[in-house]
């Protein structure tokens, strides 16, 4: 998976805004002001970093190589991912997809709410 394809499907969760907030080597990526997700920029190979359940990401870590605790991250509650190949574009998204709505489900009702409204 191309760093460009995870990249776009991110930026299309409902509210997503990309920016730079650590420099030109992280693209992170926010709902209502709170990050679900980090892109890597100019490496050999990307990663991206994802919020999941601390026991998904204990099964990932084990389970695959170009996965690893979440780098410069709470290692319990995120995880990076080398898109090396090893990992489907379709599994990519779907953690992808369990961040996003793991940072909407911490947010406050009010939040929440606004974020429904939004068109």
């Amino acid at each position: 998976m191309k760093a460009e394809n995870i990249e776009a499907y991110l930026s299309k969760f409902k509210s997503s805004e990309g920016s730079y907030p650590f420099g030109p080597e992280a693209l992170v990526f926010k709902v209502m002001g709170k990050m679900f997700a980090l892109v890597s920029q100019k490496e050999e190979v990307p990663r991206v970093t994802l919020k999941c359940p601390p026991a998904d990401g204990e099964v990932l870590v084990s389970e695959f190589e170009s996965v690893i605790p979440g780098y410069h991250m709470n290692k319990q509650h995120w995880i990076t991912i080398s898109l090396n190949g090893e990992l489907s574009e379709e599994m990519i998204n779907d953690l992808a997809r369990g961040s996003y709505d793991l940072v909407v489900g911490k947010l406050t009702k009010a939040d929440r709410k606004k974020l429904e409204s939004d068109n």
